[in-house]
């Protein structure tokens, strides 16, 4: 398995913990660990921040020897934005690229997987990043 960048939704479950998700997401982020990385990048710690008060208590939840940073790739930028674009002919009604297509785009550069439990775009806009989901 590559290494796993970790959606903020699966993340957020634990955190939270999410009566129906906690348990999936807890067991799934301990068995990606043991295959491989497990990445966040600065969208997916955003995400994350805007559930907590003080950056200090998300480092605390995200230890960087268990989450590596990863910046999000420059070469990530155009397939982001051409995932937009195929949003927006789909009918999609967002004005700004959604944080979905950037983590999706940062994988599909560097070859890394995507552990969520939201995989419609991943699927839709990056048929060719690996998935670990529910199901």
């Amino acid at each position: 398995m590559p290494d796993v960048l970790v959606d903020a939704n699966v993340l957020i479950d634990i955190m939270a913990p999410d009566p129906v998700w906690a348990d999936w997401s807890q067991q799934a982020v301990l068995e990606a660990g043991h295959r491989g990385r497990l990445i966040i990048n600065p969208i997916i710690l955003a995400e994350v921040s805007a559930c907590h008060e003080s950056r200090e208590r998300v480092e605390r939840l995200l230890p960087p020897n268990l989450f590596v940073r990863e910046h999000l790739p420059w070469a990530a930028a155009f397939p982001a934005g051409q995932a937009f674009v195929a949003y927006r002919r789909a009918g999609g009604t967002r004005t700004a690229p959604l944080p979905d297509f950037y983590i999706g785009a940062h994988a599909q550069v560097k070859g890394h997987a995507i552990l969520t439990r939201d995989t419609r775009r991943y699927r839709t806009h990056f048929p060719g990043v690996p998935l670990v989901c529910p199901g």
